[in-house]
């Protein structure tokens, strides 16, 4: 989800996504038509090297033919940056050895001979090694930091003689590692599903406020929002991708002067889109075509008045599907999470009964698995009024396979634990394969903004509406307070504003944002939003008063999909608390309660994955009151009522 907004100073936007990129750009004057249909390959690299000046050398299995039209004349190095997008997609790269670039298929590039480089020199996306040489750190502690911070893909180690780190990839995702903002590291949302978590964005106000508190709750559109403040402010405003507040007349997009939105989730392919009103196919991957509605937006509007965009991704929305080009990218196995195999032993009921789990839960869709025909045989349906099933765990596994859905290659199993992690690793590849099209979509537009000369007066911001379980407690899905769920990414960028590279750590969460926003434009914060603008604590200035403490509710007790509980919760720098109310209140999509409420209690300092709950430890009850006090008053705080006693 991408978001922009502008005042007299400048320009914001907001990427509701997950990755920032940074490109630099060589500049040539000279421009060319390329127009070239089923040419052999090699033809097109010497084309290449022809027009740009480069002495390219082609390995004996570069083979293929390349179709390659530009609609605009282009530069070369726009040429140059088409070239090496043609070599990602048939699977080769780009490999710079001095003056000389060598293409050579992806697999072999790790071992090829590349340059080694200090600077930021190299252009966008050849594959490079990058010394970096450390003085206060040793190498080999570092490497576990940093890995979490690269690509699977790509290679790093540590080299003792000299203390330095190797890193080897494409360059623009070693720049990831350059943080050219401030990452909040406590940002949480206070509803873990879509719906209610945009709602709160929207409008700077808790659920039970705007009255978005499930899926099958949608806003009124009558009511205030960011956009028709910083509208009236005179900006021009737009919404371009994932909606989901609801269809038609009363729940459609207002406040902004453009919108283009996905009816419900979108497809990924060929998606429907409701534009102004009007529903439209568009042809071709969901990701791109919402970055190409953006950017024809940016370009197109009034370059005299500020602007606020929001630009939705529906990626990275289960079931994942990456672009045909990206669906090899992770082929070696991803570590499985400590916590995979997790047995919910004390813990509130709610873990265990919650239908999220990899091993058990899991659909064929959910893999790029072909569904057999059948019934229950085949699986039991994810929701009662469905049809598509969850892949099962059969007592036997002779003559059981599965078989994928785009090469036909079948999968068999010696042991339930095979089976269990092949699901797992098909789960957490199709899900980076997935979100790389995301990476290239906000690489586009940081591009846009560096060609259009707005980059030092915008505000780039990357977050999301929620967390998302990606195997911790063997789940996936999010919904619930656990932190991999409850946390959600804040990074932000403007140069003219802030210093490169900083980490917060202060608590924040997404009823913040749109105070944030019009607060950088200038304009008056209304009182009925209940966030609090976190321009102070990005400008280092945390005021003493800053309530360090994020409060949840989840309102959607026993949804048929996930059978996830109801429950509310709040965390402060240290603990969290969460009470389980198990109550639907006949709001839609939610069933009625009956179970069992219980309270929990976790030591997040000394148990970072929420295993042991302390709610009944005597040496906690202290500390359990205390965190019921600071809820009780939180809740009364907002108006939320409690639903537990005193």
């Amino acid at each position: 989800m991408h978001a922009m907004l502008t005042n007299a100073k400048g320009f914001f936007i907001t990427l509701m996504v997950s990755l920032l990129l940074l490109f630099a750009k060589p500049v040539f004057s000279q421009e060319f038509t390329v127009n070239l249909k089923d040419t052999d390959i090699q033809e097109f690299i010497e084309f290449v090297a022809d027009v740009t000046g480069t002495t390219i050398v082609i390995d004996p299995a570069v083979k293929g033919k390349v179709k390659v039209v530009s609609s605009k004349p282009v530069s070369r190095a726009e040429l140059y940056d088409l070239f090496l997008s043609i070599l990602d997609v048939h699977g080769y790269t780009a490999v710079r050895s001095g003056e000389v670039v060598r293409v050579i298929p992806n697999k072999n590039a790790r071992s090829a001979p590349v340059d080694v480089i200090s600077g930021t020199s190299v252009i966008n996306d050849e594959y490079v090694t990058q010394v970096i040489r450390l003085d206060n750190v040793s190498a080999a502690k570092l490497i576990p930091v940093l890995r979490p911070l690269v690509p699977q893909q790509a290679h790093m180690a540590a080299y003792a003689p000299s203390n330095a780190i190797i890193i080897s990839d494409i360059r623009a995702n070693i720049d990831r590692i350059a943080n050219e903002g401030i990452r909040l590291n406590h940002c949480y949302v206070t509803n873990s599903i879509c719906t209610p978590s945009r709602a709160a964005i929207l409008t700077g106000t808790y659920n039970h406020v705007n009255c978005v508190t499930t899926l099958n709750t949608p806003i009124d559109n009558r009511l205030p929002n960011v956009a028709k403040h910083l509208q009236y402010g005179g900006y021009q405003t737009a919404i371009i991708g994932k909606w989901h507040l609801g269809e038609g007349k009363e729940h459609e997009p207002t406040g902004f002067d453009y919108w283009s939105v996905l009816p419900g989730q979108g497809d990924y392919f060929d998606p429907q889109f409701i534009e102004m009103g009007r529903e439209v196919e568009e042809k071709g991957y969901a990701t791109d075509i919402i970055t190409s509605k953006s950017i024809n937006w940016l370009s197109s509007r009034n370059k005299n008045q500020p602007f606020f965009l929001m630009c939705h991704h529906k990626a990275p929305h289960r079931e994942w599907e990456p672009h045909p080009k990206n669906r090899k990218l992770y082929e070696e196995d991803i570590k499985v999470p400590d916590t995979f195999d997790d047995d919910y032993k004390n813990r509130a009921k709610a873990a265990a009964e919650a239908k999220m789990r990899i091993k058990d839960d899991i659909t064929y869709d959910d893999l790029g698995l072909v569904q057999p025909e059948g019934g229950s045989e085949i699986g039991e349906r994810s929701r009662p009024d469905g049809n598509k099933r969850k892949i099962p765990n059969p007592e036997t596994l002779d003559g059981f396979e599965l078989i994928d859905k785009h090469t036909g290659e079948k999968f068999t199993f010696t042991s339930h634990a095979e089976l269990s992690r092949f699901k797992y690793q098909r789960y957490i590849k199709r899900y980076l394969n997935t979100i790389a099209s995301i990476d290239e979509s906000v690489g586009s537009l940081l591009d846009y903004l560096d060609n259009e000369n707005l980059a030092e007066n915008t505000i780039v911001i990357y977050t999301s509406d929620q967390g998302f379980f990606l195997g911790e407690h063997g789940w996936f899905d999010k919904r619930f307070i656990y932190e991999e769920s409850f946390q959600m990414p804040f990074l932000l960028r403007y140069p003219n504003f802030l210093k490169a590279g900083q980490i917060n750590n202060d608590m924040c969460c997404n009823v913040d944002f749109a105070p944030t926003f019009l607060d950088f434009a200038g304009l008056d914060i209304p009182n009925y939003m209940q966030g609090n603008s976190l321009r102070p604590i990005l400008e280092g200035k945390t005021p003493d008063n800053w309530q360090q403490v994020a409060y949840q509710r989840y309102w959607m007790h026993r949804d048929p999909d996930h059978n996830a509980y109801a429950h509310y919760g709040l965390r402060d720098q240290r603990y969290k608390i969460i009470y389980w109310y198990n109550d639907g209140f006949d709001l839609p999509g939610t069933n009625h309660g009956g179970e069992d409420k219980e309270w929990e209690l976790f030591d997040c300092e000394k148990d970072p994955l929420e295993l042991f709950n302390l709610a009944n430890d005597e040496n906690y009850s202290e500390i359990l009151s205390r965190m019921k006090l600071i809820l009780t008053k939180k809740m009364l705080k907002i108006g939320d009522i409690p639903a537990h006693n005193h």
